[in-house]
């Protein structure tokens, strides 16, 4: 008898637990109603295309920025500027204000039992608020890309967009090449969340867990600026807000954007595992109680340090590329093709003979500090000779460049003569003075051995 009845109220409990439909739309609908999650949507809708339309206009361009140098020219570089920005500080702000508060404001507020008692459990209040956070996660940075990219095509026009290897794009591949860029910073935008939604649950009311995705992202930051070995370096949660950029090389250097984004995958995986792990065994009946404490912090870190740990180990035997990736052939070869390509760009503007590739036979002869340290790593000391030839012309052509390489393999050169070639920011055309492509360009070396 007792047994029916226990089967008949646990029935009777199943049959009122509200659904995960219905508890989705209930928590999407609180997160809406925030005035602060409604001035986030409206600025990220709004406000980059409104900066990209205004920066276009301006006489000078951010040229320190990716592809910034060429908002002028093209619609598509607004919005990969906007990219590099959302991936280094807008996005983790935009997720610890979102993912980062969605569990810790029930604390704050004191409604965890009415809660309960409304959806009678707490696995589909979890998935519930996780799918509200995501949702509002993925209308931001739909915003960002949306805005961004009208503002830019408003602007300069739907034409075409020089990539990091000095490669013109037409209109078309720069369009799907911006688009699957932004799609590839969904991975480390979903990280981030995960970390947002481990440190609401296991901080509570503490702000620290509010925090935790931004303050991440940072630590990620710094770290990529350290001279850390390119596998402890990809092993790092967020890489593929930088390794996007081998998107615009050609051929695409897709090796370490596939890495990010699996090492990516594998963090939302286990800090959504942790974040629920910790939420279904907490006490609600305490009120006091936020989650928060040394078991709950010790079991949220040391499993994410434990799979840092072994995707280093993991890099190291499937992509073995020693040091910081960055050697003396890989940078010439990098600066001699951007500048072949860039070379036939200006050769158009000037309307002189075209040349092919093959005809300029074009090399770079780089050194790193005069040649007194080790040739390769990043830094600003990098001095390049590039030489070219002409079909009729016996003379060769040469050029020097400075360069600032970054650990991410991309660099600024710099032009420093001939000015002739690489000393004017504009040259004269048949239309007026354009851009000298020359003049100052971007490019990317591959940090993954190839060979």
């Amino acid at each position: 008898m007792t047994t029916t009845l226990d089967r008949a109220a646990a029935s009777a409990s199943a049959a009122r637990r509200v659904p995960v439909a219905r508890a989705y739309r209930f928590e999407l609908v609180k997160l809406m109603s925030q005035w602060r999650v409604r001035l986030l949507l409206l600025a990220c809708w709004a406000a980059p295309g409104l900066f990209v339309v205004g920066v276009s206009r301006q006489s000078t361009l951010p040229s320190d920025t990716l592809f910034g140098r060429w908002m002028h020219a093209t619609g598509w570089a607004g919005p990969l500027v906007i990219l590099g920005f959302a991936g280094t500080w807008a996005l983790p702000l935009l997720i610890s204000l979102v993912a980062g508060d969605v569990f810790a404001a029930e604390d704050r507020l004191g409604t965890w039992r009415h809660l309960l008692v409304a959806v009678r459990s707490p696995r589909r209040i979890f998935v519930a608020k996780t799918l509200a956070s995501l949702t509002v996660i993925g209308l931001i940075v739909a915003g960002l890309a949306c805005s961004s990219t009208a503002g830019g095509l408003v602007s300069a026009g739907n034409r075409p967009l020089v990539g990091l290897d000095g490669r013109l794009l037409t209109p078309g591949d720069a369009a799907s090449r911006v688009l699957l860029a932004w799609l590839c910073v969904l991975a480390p935008t979903l990280a981030l969340a995960g970390l947002g939604l481990l440190g609401s649950i296991a901080l509570g009311r503490s702000p620290m867990g509010l925090l935790l995705p931004a303050l991440a992202a940072l630590v990620m930051q710094v770290a990529q600026m350290l001279p850390l070995p390119v596998a402890v370096r990809l092993a790092l949660p967020g890489y593929a807000f930088i390794a996007w950029n081998g998107l615009f090389t050609g051929p695409a250097q897709l090796g370490p954007l596939l890495i990010a984004t699996a090492v990516d995958l594998a963090w939302v995986v286990l800090a959504t595992a942790l974040a629920h792990a910790l939420f279904v065994r907490r006490d609600f009946t305490h009120p006091a109680h936020d989650g928060s404490g040394r078991r709950a912090i010790a079991t949220g870190l040391l499993p994410l340090a434990a799979l840092t740990a072994l995707t280093v180990g993991v890099i190291r035997v499937a992509a073995p590329t020693s040091g910081s990736g960055i050697g003396q052939a890989k940078v010439e070869s990098s600066v001699a093709t951007a500048f072949g390509h860039l070379y036939r760009m200006q050769t158009g503007e000037l309307n002189r003979p075209a040349v092919t590739e093959a005809q300029l036979r074009v090399s770079a002869a780089c050194t790193k500090s005069d040649g007194r340290t080790a040739q390769e790593g990043a830094g600003n000391d990098w001095r390049c000779v590039v030489t070219w030839h002409l079909p009729g012309v016996t003379p060769t052509g040469t050029a020097v460049y400075q360069l600032d390489i970054g650990s991410d393999g991309r660099f600024v050169a710099d032009g420093d003569g001939p000015k002739e070639v690489n000393g004017y920011f504009l040259v004269r055309t048949s239309a007026g003075n354009a851009p000298n492509p020359l003049w100052q360009f971007d490019g990317y070396v591959e940090l993954l051995d190839t060979h």
